[in-house]
């Protein structure tokens, strides 16, 4: 991992302060060892008209196996060999962001005993990052920095030079170029925004991180209009830590406005809370639109298929005129957490003969499923390969054959409004796919016509005059069953 800071100077400010300013001489090149490799600073050029120091991580891929103790990044299992082949030695990262904050920890600070009035004072700054992950693409790194007072050139590395028809990479080549800054501002931006870039951290996100983050966002992450992506990202999108820090950035916000406008603010948050209520998370509104259409059809009998942990069943249980319950999943661990939740070892004896929690794989026929009013798939489809969605469509639509079944979905196309997630990913890492509107109808319509079901579609969520509901649900009804209420 490589970056360059510049600057240039006169007779009067030298441009080698820079060496000051950094604690590093510029006629020596040093090395510093950090737990993931080693840091070297040196100079290429170094004179009163212009002054550059480099900083070059050596990563130790081993030392990050060891110590991540066999978690790649994020702290997901990555397979074996992901563990020693990787971007890690190229391209900037959150490795390269604890190495500058390790290697000039003073400089970041703005601490400098020989030079106060240049640490104070902004320089003629260029910074250069060769090889730089941007989730997001040129746009994005232009949106975090731009605000901040840079100059951004950012030029996206090609796939392969000698096949440009592959496309564009995902790196870009980063130059920064700004007179307006210190070069402790200019350090804490890079400390933030190189693993927000990157959307990735090399370390476990914990509590002191929201503490990290505020210290070097102070002055300029509270007013950044992308501060809540910032937020986000930089937390390793833990919704917990980023609330947290989101409302200490708001308290500060408020602390550093005048008493008018906190007056204004208060006023509009208390009219705010007076008209609007806070909309329920996604997954509350889409167990209320299954429940919805399992009261709508009758069902009194339900199969939860791909329950996971069981919070569907859950609150299947706590409505009376659902019967009997089984919830499958082919996770014997996701079925010892439902069993621990719904308290099944305490649950009275008329309770617990309303549910049964079952092992069992959708890619096979299983005669246990058969005879049920409704079967619900919810967010189950998409975790499944492409290749073995005909399995599942014969085990519960050709074999199985509940009168009802629910398939939701997540709606790709909602995907963009997601502002925390990278242009072209899926909502969860375990998605093998995520379908369009019409792609979701062309499947569910060709496995009713092929099984003898109806199919109708409903929005799950606020739907979005361009892109639709961010889930869609099918409501498959057998033909016959429909046929009977007819008659």
């Amino acid at each position: 991992m490589f970056l360059t800071i510049s600057t240039r100077g006169d007779a009067a400010h030298p441009a080698t302060d820079l060496g000051y300013l950094l604690h590093k001489h510029p006629g020596k090149a040093q090395k510093f060892s950090t737990s993931y490799g080693t840091a070297h600073v040196f100079y290429p050029e170094a004179d009163e008209l212009r002054c550059t120091a480099a900083l070059l991580l050596e990563t130790d891929t081993l030392a990050l196996v060891r110590r991540s103790k066999g978690k790649g990044r994020g702290g997901a299992p990555d397979a074996a060999l992901a563990q020693y082949v990787n971007d890690r030695p190229y391209a900037a990262s959150s490795l390269l962001a604890v190495a500058l904050s390790g290697v000039f920890s003073s400089a970041l600070r703005g601490v400098c005993a020989a030079r106060p009035e240049r640490a104070a004072t902004p320089l003629p700054l260029r910074i250069e990052v060769p090889a730089l992950p941007a989730r997001g693409g040129p746009e994005l790194v232009r949106r975090l920095f731009e605000p901040l007072g840079w100059s951004v050139s950012a030029e996206p590395v090609p796939l392969d030079t000698e096949f440009p028809a592959w496309g564009d990479s995902r790196y870009v080549r980063l130059v920064l170029e700004s007179e307006r800054l210190t070069l402790a501002e200019a350090l804490r931006h890079l400390y933030v925004l190189l693993p927000v870039l990157d959307d990735a951290k090399h370390y476990w996100v914990s509590s002191d991180e929201v503490d990290k983050l505020l210290r070097a966002g102070a002055g300029w992450l509270p007013g950044h209009p992308e501060q809540k992506l910032i937020t986000s990202r930089y937390l390793s999108r833990r919704w917990s830590l980023t609330r947290q820090a989101m409302e200490r950035l708001e308290l500060v916000r408020l602390a550093e406005a005048d008493d008018s406008e906190v007056e204004a603010i208060d006023n509009a948050v208390a009219e705010e809370t007076e008209t609007e209520e806070k909309p329920a998370p996604l997954a509350v509104q889409r167990r209320e639109a299954v429940l919805a259409a399992l009261h709508s059809h009758g069902a009194a009998r339900v199969l939860d298929l791909g329950c996971g942990q069981g919070e569907l069943v859950r609150e299947l249980l706590k409505d009376v005129r659902f019967t009997e319950i089984v919830g499958l999943d082919v996770s014997v661990r996701a079925l010892t957490i439902a069993s621990r939740r719904l308290k099944l070892d305490r649950m009275g004896e008329r309770q617990a003969s309303r549910v049964q929690l079952v092992q069992g794989s959708l890619a096979y026929t299983d005669n246990r499923l058969k005879g049920y009013d409704a079967a619900v798939l919810s967010e189950v489809v998409e975790h499944l390969d492409l290749p073995r969605l005909p399995a599942l469509e014969y085990a519960v639509f050709g074999h199985a054959r509940p009168r009802t079944v629910l398939v939701t979905t997540p709606n790709v196309e909602y995907n963009v409004r997601w502002e925390t997630l990278p242009a072209g990913h899926v909502r969860h890492g375990d998605h093998r796919f995520e379908w369009t509107r019409e792609e979701f109808r062309t499947w569910a319509a060709t496995v009713g016509s092929r099984h003898g079901y109806d199919v109708e579609f409903r929005p799950v969520g606020p739907e979005d005059p361009e892109v639709g509901p961010p889930t869609q649900m099918a409501v498959f009804t057998l033909t016959t069953e429909k046929e009977a209420k007819a008659a």
